[in-house]
C-alpha cells in the first residue's frame, strides 16, 4: 500500500489547491469556493485575478490565496505576465500560478523558457519574497503527437528552465488546453526531472481516487475544481 492510499481525508484536503477558474465565475461562487475551503482545511484557493482582493480579504490569511497568471494560454510577453503576476501579489495572493510559453518548451528551448520564467519570479518576489510560484507546463500538450523521448526532452527542459529560475513548483496543466490534463506518466516525468522541485498534478482531478493516484505519481500538491467532492467521497463534474 503506498503512502498516498493511506492518507486520511484530512491530509488529503490539505494538498488541494480548490480552484475556480472558469470565465463566468461571480463574485458569489469565489466567497462560496473561501467558505468551503475553510470547512474542508484545502491548501488554497485558486482563482482568477479579478477574485484575488476579495478572497483574501474574506480568507484573511486562514487559507492561502492563489492567483493564475497569463492564463490559460501563457501567449503574452513575458513582461506582461510579469506585471499581472505581481500584480496578483499585491493584491493578496501568497501564490502564483503562471503558464509557460508552449513554443519554447515544445523546441525544448530552456534558455528562452529560463528567461520568461525569471522575469516573473523575479517581478513577484520583489513584492513579497516568500510568495510561492507554480509554473504550468502544459505537459499534455509537450506529450502529444511526439516520441516518448521527445515528449519527455521538452518536460525536461522546462523543469530545468523552472529550477533556474527560481521556481517552487512545476504543474502540469491548465485544464483548459484541448490535449487534455494531468496524467500519471505526465506527473512521473515532472518528479523525475523537478530536482527539489515540488510537483502539482491539475486538469481532469474529480475524485479521491484521482488524487490519491496523482499523489502517488509523485504530485505534492494538486489542483481541483472538484475538491468538496474528493473531501466528501463523491465525483466531481468536468471543469475547473
Amino acid at each position: 500500500m503506498t503512502d498516498a492510499a493511506i492518507l486520511s481525508s484530512a491530509d488529503l484536503c490539505a494538498r488541494i489547491d480548490h480552484t475556480l477558474l472558469k470565465p463566468e465565475a461571480s463574485p458569489a461562487d469565489v466567497l462560496r469556493l473561501c467558505d468551503e475551503a475553510l470547512a474542508h482545511g484545502f491548501a488554497s484557493v485558486c482563482v482568477n485575478g479579478r477574485h484575488v482582493r476579495a478572497a483574501a480579504g474574506h480568507l484573511r490569511g486562514r487559507v492561502k490565496v492563489c492567483g493564475v497568471a497569463g492564463f490559460p494560454l501563457g501567449a503574452m510577453k513575458p513582461m506582461v505576465k510579469a506585471i499581472e503576476a505581481a500584480s496578483l501579489v499585491k493584491d493578496g495572493a501568497s501564490e502564483v500560478d503562471f503558464v509557460a510559453s508552449l513554443p519554447a518548451l515544445l523546441a525544448c528551448d530552456a534558455d528562452e523558457a529560463r528567461a520568461e520564467f525569471i522575469e516573473i519570479t523575479k517581478n513577484v518576489r520583489a513584492v513579497l519574497p516568500s510568495v510561492t510560484v507554480k509554473v504550468i507546463l502544459e505537459t499534455a500538450a509537450l506529450l502529444a503527437g511526439v516520441s516518448a523521448d521527445q515528449g519527455e526532452a521538452r518536460i525536461a527542459a522546462g523543469c530545468l528552465a523552472a529550477r533556474e529560475s527560481g521556481c517552487d513548483f512545476v504543474k502540469t496543466s491548465t485544464g483548459f488546453h484541448a490535449a487534455g490534463g494531468a496524467t500519471e506518466l505526465a506527473v512521473q516525468l515532472l518528479k523525475k526531472h523537478a530536482g527539489p522541485l515540488q510537483v502539482k498534478a491539475s486538469g481532469g482531478i474529480r475524485t479521491a481516487e484521482d488524487a490519491r493516484r496523482m499523489l502517488a505519481a509523485g504530485a505534492t500538491r494538486l489542483g481541483c475544481s472538484s475538491g468538496v467532492a474528493i473531501a466528501t467521497g463523491g465525483a466531481g463534474k468536468a471543469g475547473y
